[in-house]
């Protein structure tokens, strides 16, 4: 294959996985827009609302360490396809029915999905670009951007523009499944997923599950993305809280979600050049309290500068998260183990802040908790980043 062919070759494979990271979201974030909507419609309380986001993240987590085995036997290709075909079917059911039930159960499927597609992808990204790995995740990770802002800046359009209805809102993220299905299927070599298990075959790897750093990962990778998922669940009814109409709050969340989505590529570029993961890691935590302290105690036009600030904490420490497994791992093995196990843990943890959110806010009736504990989650992955140093 001459030089040419083989640069359009690895083009395709990078949109392939650009299109695929644009799927990694909606099927969940694309809840927080519409919360009172929903909340009011299917007549739930705040902590029932919480568990659609918990219930996929916490199968993000439960179903990650199954994408190993699941690779292996399948190949990349046809297990990323499988996947796929999963989160259609997960956000195209939300079309028929206005029922609660029909949610948990859908956001359940997509969990599944979002879960086992997180570790092959890195561990592909991994084998695939080994000498610029950093970007290609960038780019995974700026997918993943682009798809949590394409949720929250298109789903309420949606709900207006079909007669608030919120059932088409939901479901119209079956179509960006659909070709990224497309995509993947026409862009990758079948032949892609062979190597996998040839490699878990010869290559001795570390087991993640008792090595100390991997659990300290595992730590930062969990609060990072509660804050994430809690702040894409909440923001647009903490705005709300504080007089703002369901149009400039999510207005505003579209906003962060644009501000986090640039950063999720361009701190990867930046890391190329200042390479000290922990360091960016400690700088956004502390920028981190600034933010959420301004969204506390600020209102009317200072929000705008609260919410920028945490778009740009959010931005940096997710690609920071993918990127410490892959930063250990010493071969294609380890880095989907490793992937693997960070992923599990962290989704698994991350799924209890919404949910407790939720509590709190049914049993005071106010945010004041819900600052609290964003805050604590900025002073916890500070610690943790301590912790990773230490290591």
């Amino acid at each position: 294959m001459d030089k040419k062919q083989w640069t359009v070759s690895l083009i395709l494979v990078v949109i392939s996985i650009f299109f695929v990271a644009l799927n990694m979201r909606p099927a969940v974030t694309g809840i927080g827009p519409l919360y009172n909507v929903l909340k009011t419609n299917l007549q739930v309380s705040n902590t029932s609302m919480s568990f659609l986001t918990s219930i996929p993240v916490f199968c993000m987590g439960l179903f990650a360490p199954i994408a190993v085995p699941f690779q292996r036997k399948l190949g990349t290709k046809l297990a990323i396809v499988l996947l796929m075909v999963i989160l259609i079917f997960a956000n195209g059911l939300r079309f028929f029915q206005e029922s609660y039930l029909l949610l948990v159960v859908t956001s359940f499927a997509a969990g599944l999905a979002i879960a086992m597609i997180g570790p092959i992808l890195n561990a592909f990204i991994k084998k695939k670009f080994p000498q610029r790995f950093t970007i290609v995740i960038g780019i995974y990770s700026f997918g993943i951007g682009v798809g949590a802002t394409l949720s929250a800046a298109l789903t309420v359009s949606f709900y207006q523009y079909f007669d608030n209805q919120w059932t088409v809102a939901l479901g119209m993220w079956a179509l960006l499944a659909m070709i990224a299905l497309i995509l993947w299927s026409w862009a990758i070599p079948k032949e892609q997923g062979a190597d996998g298990e040839k490699l878990a075959k010869n290559e001795p790897a570390r087991n993640p599950w008792v090595t100390g750093r991997a659990w300290s990962i595992l730590l930062y990778f969990g609060l990072q993305t509660s804050l994430f998922f809690s702040m894409m669940s909440w923001l647009t009814p903490l705005l709300q809280d504080k007089g703002m109409t369901l149009k400039d709050a999510s207005m505003m969340l579209t906003f962060m979600s644009i501000v986090q989505m640039i950063g999720n590529i361009a701190v990867p570029m930046l890391m190329e050049k200042w390479t000290n993961r922990l360091a960016w890691a400690v700088a956004l935590g502390c920028l981190g309290l600034i933010g959420f302290t301004f969204l506390w105690l600020l209102s009317g036009i200072y929000l705008w500068l609260a919410v920028l600030i945490i778009g740009i904490v959010l931005s940096g420490l997710f690609p920071i998260g993918l990127l410490l497994p892959l930063d250990e791992a010493r071969n294609d093995q380890e880095a989907n183990s490793w992937s693997s196990m960070v992923f599990s843990g962290g989704f698994m943890l991350s799924a209890i802040i919404p949910v407790l959110i939720g509590v709190c806010y049914d049993m005071t009736g106010n945010h004041t908790w819900t600052y609290v504990i964003f805050l604590a989650l900025m002073l916890g992955i500070i610690g943790t980043t301590g912790l990773l140093r230490k290591n």
